[in-house]
């Protein structure tokens, strides 16, 4: 996945079309349409507003896998659980910590 492809999912999840997203960020829209049709690239100072309005890494944004994680789904669960609430954040990790008690009794069954 690219850029663009990374940008457009974003924009899908916040609910939001590009020219409302360029209207946020003081760009022009079509600007935003060659950055999600991968036939532009922002600059460092487009890429860190990018980054802080969608609350993501400037890394995820590029596509460059860290360390901290052996994947992309766990790139994308962090992403995702960054984005959520306190509230929503703790009943995620109850739920996760099912699915963990279910697969450790199938595995002694």
């Amino acid at each position: 996945m690219n850029f663009g492809d990374r940008l457009r999912i974003l924009i899908d999840e916040r609910g939001i079309t590009q020219k409302e997203l360029a209207s946020q960020l003081n760009i022009a829209p079509s600007t935003v349409s060659s950055y999600v049709q991968n036939t532009r690239e922002p600059d460092f100072t487009t890429l860190k507003s990018l980054a802080i309005y969608f609350s993501v890494s400037i890394d995820y944004l590029l596509g460059c896998r860290t360390n901290k994680a052996s994947s992309r789904q766990e790139d994308e669960l962090l992403r995702v659980f960054r984005s959520l609430t306190a509230e929503q954040k703790e009943v995620c990790i109850e739920q996760c910590k099912v699915f963990v008690r279910l697969n450790q009794k199938a595995k002694s069954s």
